[in-house]
């Protein structure tokens, strides 16, 4: 019998030894639960943003009297395509990781943070290869979008995005080929930069389209997200400061679903109570780069039904994805094809697509990119910030259907493709919500000018909150019923307004007519007809929905919701318009045409 045996069984009837027993027992149970509670812990608080921990030490502080670093105190995370020294850059996907070896230095960008002060926590999860959009991994999982729990945080960085959302770190590096800040930072409530192509060093980051790929961050206070700008971009302490012009981009916002009294009021009255502003203008973005980038003529199709610079919009996205399918191609082929990755399903559908892909238009393909940024140039000069939707809707349902994303798709690179073709600056900027998500507007301004838009940022961010919580509030105001005769002598003065192509004259003729009457389904049909032609598709839809209410076969209502549908890319809602007006009147030769090119849209 071993010796401790001997003593237990010598003193089995002493209390004082079951007492010392017992608190033993206790505290292992204890350390045991403790242990539990913090891994538990641990899982939640990184509600799935990171791959991996590790810690990255900043560089020693100068010694007195030199000032103290600039990002002193601040901790960070790296997406999964920013190398680390001694660890292996996992780009998103098992494969990559397994067959490539650890990275020997540090990619410049983590170098740069390193040494003015910030520390780096870690590594985290990115889609696969950076390609998509939603931020969705289905080897390392999807990061918890903690605004909205039941919705995908947006990619590809949305490990980065999650982490500052969560609180878990102060900043975070991520990359931006067509959107891949942008998207997850209007999706998880942060702000996001996407800086001037070219001014951040891309050394050690694993490319995706090097015509495209910035390095972006992502932070919750603008102080923040300024002082890591200055940082990157290596920007001067000081400059002098400058009057700034506010340009809404009118035609940008009839894509997004959020009410403008919740995105451009804001950003107005935001500007009207700082000094240094002119009064905002209004612009249509779509028609400047149709009419300054001709070299995107050569991409448009035929069978366009878009209106007013819309058109040039999708085709200039469309062109967005050649390029990247190209760059991509010509970067990893080769891995492909000695590889053969094991991938997600929808990553390995964008793969196949990229390395399906023959471009032999790719000269003209860089020409759009140069003449873009002139275009850009020309209109924003060096004193201009274009305000405009960061996408054009909230963030889509995790595991969202195959169609649905595709129409997310097109519609958020129509918006998306403008930063990224011009290789301009810009930030995403969270405005609240809507809707229970969260919704964002973005600021860009000509390439080179990042100082001038982050101090900006810094600038107007306080106000904006301001008019965020003002705006939560506020009800937009109804309309009354009055005398039906008026009203009808106001809709035949709305009609030859109409006629004369005096469309803001026939839209405020059908107003008032409405004002006074607004329960005749004509009225708003014929305003529809009047929004259709100044390009504010959301109001005609609005109309087309109060007319079908009012009167459920009102064939021309539906006509004209497909079409404001179909110019705002929701092509599905569209298309089941055009088949209700079918219904009650089959031989309806616009609803027919509209109806056949849809499906081989849809196919």
């Amino acid at each position: 019998m071993t010796k401790p045996l001997q003593v237990l069984r010598s003193n089995v009837s002493n209390p004082k030894l079951w007492i010392v027993i017992g608190i033993g027992v206790a505290g292992v149970v204890i350390l045991a639960e403790s242990h539990r509670r913090r891994k538990r812990k641990g899982i939640v608080v990184d509600f799935g943003a990171f791959l991996e921990r590790f810690e990255l030490l900043p560089h020693p502080q100068p010694p007195p009297p030199a000032p103290r670093q600039a990002l002193t105190g601040l901790t960070f995370a790296v997406e999964d395509n920013f190398d680390v020294a001694g660890h292996v850059t996992g780009f998103g996907c098992p494969d990559w990781k397994r067959t490539h070896e650890a990275a020997e230095k540090t990619a410049v960008a983590v170098t740069l943070l390193l040494k003015n002060g910030a520390k780096c926590v870690g590594r985290t999860v990115m889609d696969e290869l950076a390609i998509g959009m939603t931020g969705e991994n289905v080897h390392y999982g999807t990061p918890v979008n903690v605004k909205a729990s039941s919705c995908v945080p947006g990619g590809s960085s949305s490990g980065s995005a999650v982490a500052v959302a969560a609180e878990v770190v102060d900043f975070a590096l991520g990359s931006d080929t067509i959107g891949c800040v942008r998207i997850p930072a209007s999706f998880c409530g942060v702000l996001g930069y996407r800086p001037s192509h070219g001014v951040v060093s891309a050394v050690g980051i694993l490319p995706s389209s090097q015509s495209l790929d910035s390095v972006g961050w992502f932070a919750r206070d603008p102080s923040i997200l300024h002082r890591v700008g200055h940082i990157l971009l290596k920007l001067n302490a000081v400059e002098p400061r400058r009057l700034r012009q506010i340009l809404f981009a009118d035609d940008l916002f009839e894509l997004s679903n959020v009410p403008k009294h919740k995105s451009v009021h804001v950003i107005t009255k935001s500007a009207e109570k700082l000094s240094g502003y002119h009064p905002p203008k209004h612009v249509n973005i779509g028609k400047h780069i149709a009419s300054n980038v001709p070299s995107l003529k050569a991409f448009y199709e035929d069978s366009t039904n878009l209106k007013n610079g819309i058109s040039s919009l999708k085709t200039l996205s469309s062109v967005l994805l050649s390029l990247q399918r190209y760059e991509f191609k010509t970067n990893h082929e080769e891995w492909f094809t000695s590889v053969k990755p094991k991938l997600g399903p929808s990553t390995s559908d964008r793969v196949a697509t990229a390395m399906n892909s023959c471009l032999d238009g790719i000269k003209t393909v860089y020409k759009v990119r140069t003449e873009m940024r002139t275009a850009l140039q020309s209109l924003l000069k060096d004193k201009a910030i274009l305000v405009m939707p960061t996408v054009a809707d909230g963030p889509l349902p995790i595991n969202a259907r195959k169609r649905s994303l595709a129409e997310f798709s097109d519609r958020a690179l129509t918006l998306l493709s403008i930063a990224s073709m011009s290789g301009c600056c810009q930030v995403s900027m969270p405005i609240g919500t809507h809707g229970g998500h969260p919704i964002s507007v973005s600021f860009i301004t000509y390439h080179g000018g990042d100082k001038f838009l982050l101090d900006t940022v810094l600038d107007m961010y306080p106000s904006i909150l301001e008019q965020v919580s003002i705006a939560s509030v506020s009800v937009p105001p109804a309309y009354s019923n009055g005398d039906m005769d008026t009203s009808e002598l106001l809709k035949e003065k709305g009609n030859a307004a109409y006629k004369g192509r005096q469309w803001n004259k026939a839209v405020t003729y059908y107003t008032e007519a409405i004002n006074l009457n607004g329960t005749n389904a004509t009225y708003y049909c014929n305003r529809a007809a009047a929004y259709l032609e100044l390009g504010c598709f959301q109001q005609a839809e609005e109309d087309c929905n109060k007319a079908i209410s009012l009167d459920r076969r009102n064939v021309k209502a539906y006509l004209r919701r497909g079409t404001a549908r179909e110019s705002l890319l929701r092509n599905q809602e569209a298309l089941q318009d055009f088949k209700q007006a079918l219904v009650y009147e089959p031989q309806n030769k616009a609803a027919n045409t509209a109806e056949k090119r849809l499906q081989k849209l849809l196919r």
